[in-house]
């Protein structure tokens, strides 16, 4: 063991991380690693985080990790502020929808007019589901909460009947839908990661490299690594759902997150008012990302 840091890995509900260090690719790599524990807890506590705090306010806080995953809009946002740099040789795209109960009058998007669909601030969530119904509805009927918490803190206040509709994405979307909630609009979005500044590029380079492999093996035999949402999904729905009914979830692409679609995703952000106009930075790619 070298005098160097360990390069800190923090999951974030997807199946990658989890498969890479089952089958010994980070080891492979020869990547000097620990797991921190960013957004994982068997209770849900860490998805709690009260009013208007999300994604990109856990940025702003610090996270622990050398590489953080996020949805693009907020990588975007983060890295254009200086909070990181986007990682442009990868992004990966995750199952999202708005769930509400199985015995709600919504039946179709255009019901949503007017509820509160619980989201996270500034998250994925959030973008996506204003992306996905302004196809529907005008913009000033959608009504988004943003006081219930991240992922599966949304999951849990869907599942107890304190909301009426919530966005949901991998494990979560897997939980709601088994348990008989019905998607009403698909909103899958994309993801990107971020890169902490002092981390050295080699090993960032030996993650993503470990986490290709796991993909292959994700696509080849899902149902072999479903059991690894167990890690992340809190232990309350353990015994109510079965992991092994649920599918892939969050794919990563091996595709460039290009010029084009860094300066269109930060146009949207800016068109949809997600953030104060004195917050947002200009758009610069060329000292935003890092390849």
């Amino acid at each position: 063991m070298t005098n160097k840091s360990l390069f800190k890995i923090a999951p974030h509900m997807r199946l990658h991380e989890w498969v890479a260090e089952e089958k010994g690719y980070f080891a492979d790599e020869g990547l000097e690693y620990e797991f921190v524990q960013d957004l994982v807890s068997s209770d849900g506590k860490f998805h709690d985080l009260g009013d208007k705090v999300g994604a990109y306010q856990t940025f702003e806080k610090g996270r622990e990790s050398n590489v953080c995953s996020a949805c693009h809009w907020t990588v975007n946002a983060a890295a254009s502020a200086g909070l990181g740099k986007l990682y442009a040789n990868a992004y990966s795209v995750t199952n999202c929808g708005i769930f509400v109960p199985g015995d709600s009058p919504i039946k179709k998007p255009e019901d949503l007019a007017g509820v509160p669909v619980s989201v996270g601030h500034q998250s994925g969530s959030h973008y996506s589901t204003i992306q996905a119904l302004e196809q529907f509805i005008d913009r000033g009927d959608i009504e988004l909460s943003f006081n219930d918490g991240l992922l599966f803190r949304r999951l849990e206040k869907l599942v107890d009947g304190e909301v009426p509709a919530a966005s949901l994405f991998s494990a979560a979307y897997y939980a709601a839908e088994q348990l008989g909630f019905r998607k009403i609009c698909d909103t899958s979005f994309m993801m990107a990661g971020m890169i902490d500044d002092s981390t050295d590029m080699e090993d960032v380079e030996k993650f993503y490299r470990a986490l290709r492999r796991a993909q292959a093996d994700i696509d080849l035999r899902p149902e072999l690594y479903v059991c690894h949402y167990l890690q992340e999904l809190p232990k309350r729905f353990h015994s109510v759902v079965d992991v092994r009914r649920f599918g892939p979830g969050e794919r990563i692409v091996f595709e460039p997150y290009s010029r084009e679609i860094y300066e269109e995703s930060h146009k949207w952000i800016a068109e949809h008012d997600i953030f104060d106009s004195n917050a947002l930075a200009d758009s610069n790619y060329d000292i935003s990302i890092v390849n």
